[in-house]
């Protein structure tokens, strides 16, 4: 009966410890210190006689001072059965039947089939073989990588696409949607999503950007501005329409090498979490078992439509966050390494991110007395107040319209945002309120200015005299309303209207003194005539 006796440990290779004790010899010489009792304590070490150590020594002489041993002779593969290895895919039996069968007299004879094993495993690897066999996604099952460091949330950001397993229902037409995701590499939180039906594009990301970024009630606790994000060298990702949305808000990009997962492994985990614990579970799945001819065993006709999808998706997404625990995490949720991260966050108000939403509805729509009515559902804002009959273009984040940006239709200017009329809550409606009755008072006030000056009102008399209007302006008051009224005409040469009265003429005598003579000081001076 076999038993499980383990495998004897070969024995050590002691080639470079030896080359050190033949260094130390060799110094020992160089000094002049060199005795038989230091080549007998290297010898006892070994466990060889001290003429073996002298056969180093001398080996080491003979190679410049570096013990050079000549080692076991081994048969090695030439570059012909290299490329014979690689032409069959790393078949190391189909490349030496070929070898044999093309050998000529004049070749060095082939060693035994077992001997030519022996040497491939020995030169290739076994990524380098499992890369003849597969390509480069084989051979990268066997290369290794770091682990990076989780630092603190919103510190660093992983970005990336994903293809569904799944067959939707969209318009009739079976697709496999797209997932992109932000996620946060400290906590492994997933702080934003955006589904697409197709390939997803710059509109794609910088939908899940808003998604991500914004931390209400609809969204959830995760967000706010990261430091960095790591991108994949997709040119979506490295357009410029991403890069200022990000670079506006200080963002930096990390772009990583195309086809290099290990490089961003938050987010390929989650990639790989949704493709074993969601998409399997679905109606459609892409990658079910199959019967002998080739069919699934389910229905073929029962699939999701793209709205269910989406739901389902947002519902895994709330699982990942708040329920599934993560090793790499001690055995937390990522909702609970979130919480125990005293790092600030910095949020970015719902304003200053209306340029994300790029989804445009195709036709301009108006401002009525109950908001804008788009998809027979109502949108109302305060700053609409006294606007009823503007035309504006309206804009919207997909998968979330419960909330919708408006612009003027001529200049493109943000107007503000809007909410759904059956879903607004108290502090709006007191803000539609106040804006209304703000609107109202200062009407008002304004109607009754214009009618106290429209009436004029008189003194009252005792005699018989022309009725006096009472707060008469005076000459100088209308002469100051003048000279304000027409500041726009002034110039700086202009000058009151009295300095252009001019003077009377002189008539009859006129007498003018003269100076006295500066010789006659006491004498009084003349009259002239």
């Amino acid at each position: 009966m076999p038993t499980d006796r383990p495998r004897p440990e070969p024995p050590a290779d002691l080639t470079t410890l030896r080359a050190a004790s033949v260094r130390r010899l060799l110094h020992l010489k160089d000094i002049g210190t060199l005795t038989g009792d230091h080549i007998k304590t290297v010898a006892d070490t070994y466990d060889v006689d001290r003429r073996t150590v002298q056969r180093w020594i001398a080996n080491a002489l003979a190679n410049n001072g570096t013990y050079t041993p000549a080692g076991r002779l081994r048969f090695t593969l030439t570059p012909a059965m290299h490329d014979a290895v690689a032409r069959w895919h790393g078949n190391a039996t189909a490349a030496y039947r070929e070898l044999k069968a093309e050998a000529k007299p004049d070749d060095a004879p082939l060693p035994s089939r077992a001997t030519f094993h022996r040497a491939v495993n020995r030169e290739l690897t076994p990524g380098r073989r499992a890369g003849l066999r597969g390509g480069e996604r084989a051979r990268r099952r066997y290369s290794i990588h770091g682990t990076r460091p989780r630092t603190w949330r919103n510190d660093t950001w992983e970005t990336d696409h994903m293809q569904a397993d799944v067959k939707v229902d969209i318009d009739g037409n079976l697709r496999k949607p797209w997932i992109t995701w932000f996620v946060d590499c400290a906590t492994s939180a997933i702080c934003g999503m955006a589904v697409t039906p197709q390939y997803p594009t710059r509109e794609s990301i910088l939908v899940a950007l808003r998604d991500a970024l914004l931390r209400d009630d609809r969204h959830g606790p995760f967000g706010g501005l990261p430091t960095y994000i790591r991108v994949d060298g997709g040119k979506d990702f490295l357009s410029t329409t991403v890069g200022n949305a990000l670079g506006a808000f200080a963002v930096e990009m990390t772009p990583l090498p195309p086809y290099h997962p290990e490089l961003k492994g938050t987010v390929e985990a989650v990639n790989g979490a949704i493709q074993t614990t969601l998409l399997p579970s679905m109606p459609g799945h892409t990658k079910r078992p199959r019967l002998i001819n080739g069919k699934h065993a389910d229905d073929e006709n029962s699939h999701l439509t793209f709205q269910e999808f989406v739901a389902a998706v947002r519902t895994w997404v709330s699982w990942w966050n708040h329920e599934n625990t993560i090793d790499s995490l001690n055995g937390r949720t990522p909702a609970q390494a979130w919480a125990d991260d005293l790092t600030p966050i910095y949020d970015v108000n719902t304003e200053d991110l209306h340029t994300f939403t790029l989804e445009r509805h195709g036709t301009p729509l108006t401002i009525n007395n109950d908001g804008v009515r788009w998809r027979k559902r109502r949108y109302i804002a305060d700053w609409m107040e006294g606007l009823v009959g503007t035309k504006v273009h309206l804009r919207h984040l997909l998968h979330h319209d419960h909330t919708v940006e408006l612009y003027d239709i001529d200049t493109g200017k943000h107007l503000g945002s809007a909410t759904l009329s059956d879903q607004a809550g108290p502090h709006l409606i007191r803000a539609i309120q106040r804006t209304r009755r703000r609107e109202a008072d200062r009407l008002r006030a304004q109607l009754k200015s214009v009618e106290k000056n429209r009436i004029t009102r008189y003194a009252a008399a005792s005699t018989p005299a022309p009725p006096l209007q009472l707060g008469a302006t005076t000459h100088q008051e209308a002469q100051q309303q003048l000279r304000d009224l027409d500041t726009a005409h002034t110039t700086d040469t202009d000058h009151d209207p009295a300095d252009f009265i001019t003077p009377p003429q002189l008539t009859g005598p006129w007498t003018s003194p003269l100076d006295p003579p500066a010789t006659e000081k006491n004498t009084p001076a003349k009259e002239q005539p």
